[in-house]
């Protein structure tokens, strides 16, 4: 096969040679001769019509590749290559969930994990590494969950993001954040504790429970993750519907706060009757309640759940104090 004819151009150390277009018509291929690290380099600087090159274009690619300007085609590949394996070596939230598992095999909870994997964190952080969150990233989280989920579920979010990092650390798979991911407290409720049976029981107790006042309680008890003693004083000034808040006055660990309104308890108050008290949930002089220990143990013996439950403690003066 006769070697192909290089042909030279008016600009020093600029040549072609003439190959074929993929329409298979005569096309120019525009090479460059040039030295680089003592060494001599010739490389292809462009296809006549697919890189639109031109033998002025060539001779300045030329010029900045002699220059160290502009990497060479070899360095190019190289530093692709390297960022490819950079790339393909990154321990994300999507690479250490996958080896979680696999290094986990039967987990109990495993498809709840899966699920609250694949809606609320794989969207924000599955491309990530731990070392690359920040505090104002778990933040954002946190109110997103909280629009539209229970507080326990927001806790169970977080918790599962903490686990996963928690296991790359660990096996020394990956570094993790600057800062401690810290869990919101829910310490009236403790909807983990019941399995789906035991919620779905209680739901239909809460629904056929006479006094609707109690029945509310609880239910905005388990939307919102808020303290008995919180919702005790709870009253109707401190629910904005239109901006989607709860104001907690004077908390039990401090200043007053805001909770989001999840469209859960939005519904719920909306329906909620109204007494003649400035209380949502009043007691029968329409004051401040004192307890709702009758009542709840009623719901709790027709959902079928044990006085000492957990997710009751909240409700029994006897286990927690207002």
């Amino acid at each position: 096969m006769p070697p192909v004819k290089r042909i030279p151009t008016k600009y020093p150390g600029v040549f072609y040679i003439e190959g074929t277009s993929l329409r298979g018509k005569p096309e120019r291929i525009y090479y460059v001769r040039y030295r680089g690290n003592g060494k001599l380099i010739e490389e292809t600087a462009g296809r006549q019509y697919r890189d639109n090159m031109t033998p002025a274009k060539a001779a300045a690619i030329r010029g900045k590749r002699s220059e160290g300007d502009q990497l060479s085609n070899a360095e190019n590949r190289k530093e692709l290559a390297a960022k490819k394996e950079a790339q393909n070596n990154r321990w994300t939230f999507d690479r250490l969930w996958e080896a979680y598992k696999e290094a986990n095999p039967g987990l109990k909870g495993i498809v709840t994990d899966n699920n609250r994997y694949t809606n609320h964190v794989q969207p924000q952080f599955g491309k990530r590494e731990p070392k690359d969150i920040f505090p104002l990233d778990i933040g954002r989280l946190k109110v997103k969950l909280l629009k539209t989920r229970s507080a326990a579920t927001t806790k169970n979010v977080l918790e599962l993001i903490r686990r996963i990092i928690n296991f790359g650390i660990k096996t020394q798979l990956c570094e993790g954040p600057g800062f401690t991911i810290k869990m919101p407290v829910v310490d009236n409720l403790r909807t983990e504790d019941l399995t789906s049976e035991q919620l779905k029981a209680l739901l239909k107790a809460l629904d056929k429970a006479k006094n609707i006042q109690v029945a509310n309680l609880m239910r905005i008890a388990l939307y919102t993750g808020m303290r008995r003693g919180e919702l005790f004083r709870l009253q109707w000034r401190d629910v904005d519907f239109e901006r989607g808040f709860i104001l907690i006055r004077n908390p039990k660990g401090g200043r007053s706060q805001k909770i989001p309104l999840n469209s859960e308890a939005r519904t719920v108050l909306l329906k909620h009757p109204r007494a003649e008290s400035p209380f949502i949930f009043p007691g029968r002089d329409g004051g401040q309640r004192k307890d709702i220990i009758h009542d709840a143990n009623k719901i709790k013996e027709v959902a079928g759940l044990r006085r000492i439950s957990a997710l009751f403690m909240a409700f029994d003066t006897s286990t927690l104090p207002s």
